[in-house]
């Protein structure tokens, strides 16, 4: 589904009342919710109140983009993947169009002017797009074509089978495949898989978390099994923004690097950012490289490159921004690609590692928006 709509943003004051408010706004919806259909969620005791504000926040949370970019689309997908969710648990999902209906009254009724009238706009056009589009299917995470192993690799994750799951890779590299290729024929696609068999509630929390730390640790082992490359005397530094808990697809990335030569360090999921921008000041790589999941970690991203032209001006990195809110969505690509292209004045750079895993974290690793409805009937993290 597509949405080529552009809506006015809030101005700063605006985003500043909206950001004060969200904690009384998700207070506010969660007792009408429930003074009003708190029969129908009895089953869920009182971990249902706790879900209901749960799922009011991360309605918040994807709105903040929606404010400050003017595009609907990556809440309206949140709000798709939900209902999914929802519906593969047995939780009724036919309140929540109403949930956005009742947040557009409070904000309305607490910013006044233009400001109140963009966030209003802004969650009728999510509900009016979520509700066109029914009981459709959310676009499926794209991969590169499975290679037959990635069946093994998915079937030895669901078990616990470390083992095996290193034994198929094991194989594929002895084979001449490079790890790059194993990673995105065979660990990629068995992730995916398994995050969406998660969201249809196929497989439990406990599944999925044990899946990705099985993947890791093969990746390493594949690492160590790959021949050496020949340094080229360049260095990236690579970053999950402040707020972005999906770091398997950057790890990739990283390994993609490493084998093209690159001085590589990868700092991992959710680092702050003062930490990222000092240690790159420290550092001083040719290249940063920042992952982005959802459209509300990018002004983490604005935050590090601010950053980084304050304390290093022309002498700055180039910043390559990617991730799934980047690849999914051209707007917010084409943003990244105005944010991340200032920096390389100066500073040629060998190209980097030619792999489509470059930039294409998917969320398949932990902590997707672990919606609180969802945690009722279990919890997700590779979906």
């Amino acid at each position: 589904m597509s949405m080529n709509v552009e809506l006015q943003t809030l101005t700063a004051e605006g985003l500043r009342q909206f950001q004060a408010l969200r904690a009384d706004a998700v207070s506010a919806v969660t007792e009408r919710f429930f003074a009003t259909h708190g029969s129908a969620y009895v089953r869920f005791g009182p971990r249902g109140r706790e879900a209901c504000r749960e799922d009011m926040a991360f309605h918040l949370e994807f709105l903040r983009p929606v404010l400050e970019f003017g595009l609907p689309q990556p809440m309206v997908d949140y709000l798709l993947w939900l209902a999914s969710v929802l519906r593969a648990r047995a939780i009724p999902t036919e309140h929540l169009a109403q949930s956005l209906d009742w947040l557009g009254q409070f904000f309305e009724g607490r910013i006044g002017g233009t400001d109140g009238a963009v966030v209003v706009a802004a969650l009728r056009a999510a509900r009016m797009k979520f509700l066109e589009a029914g009981t459709a299917a959310q676009a499926p995470l794209k991969s590169p074509d499975p290679w037959v192993e990635a069946a093994e690799f998915e079937a030895a994750l669901l078990a616990g089978n470390q083992r095996e799951a290193l034994a198929i890779v094991s194989r594929c590299i002895d084979s001449a495949q490079t790890l790059l290729d194993v990673e995105l024929h065979v660990i990629q696609p068995a992730l995916y898989r398994i995050g969406a068999k998660w969201q249809a509630n196929q497989v439990s929390v406990a599944q999925e978390h044990l899946a990705t730390a099985i993947a890791q640790s093969v990746m390493t082992v594949g690492l160590l099994q790959s021949p050496a490359p020949s340094p080229i005397d360049k260095r990236v530094l690579l970053a999950c923004v402040e707020g972005n808990n999906h770091a398997v697809g950057l790890r990739m990335v990283a390994d993609a690097f490493l084998l093209a030569g690159w001085d590589v360090q990868y700092l991992g999921a959710n680092v702050p950012t003062g930490a990222l921008v000092g240690h790159a000041v420290e550092w001083k790589p040719d290249l940063v490289g920042l992952s982005v999941s959802f459209a509300q970690q990018l002004p983490a991203v604005k935050a590090v490159i601010a950053a980084l032209i304050e304390r290093l001006g022309d002498a700055r990195p180039a910043v390559m921004i990617g991730g799934l809110a980047i690849n999914r969505f051209d707007r917010l690509a084409q943003w990244s690609a105005r944010m991340g292209s200032a920096p390389t004045r100066g500073r040629p750079l060998s190209k980097p590692p030619e792999s489509s895993a470059v930039g294409s974290q998917a969320c398949h690793d932990g902590d997707c928006p672990r919606a609180g409805a969802a945690a009722r009937g279990g919890g997700g993290d590779t979906g």
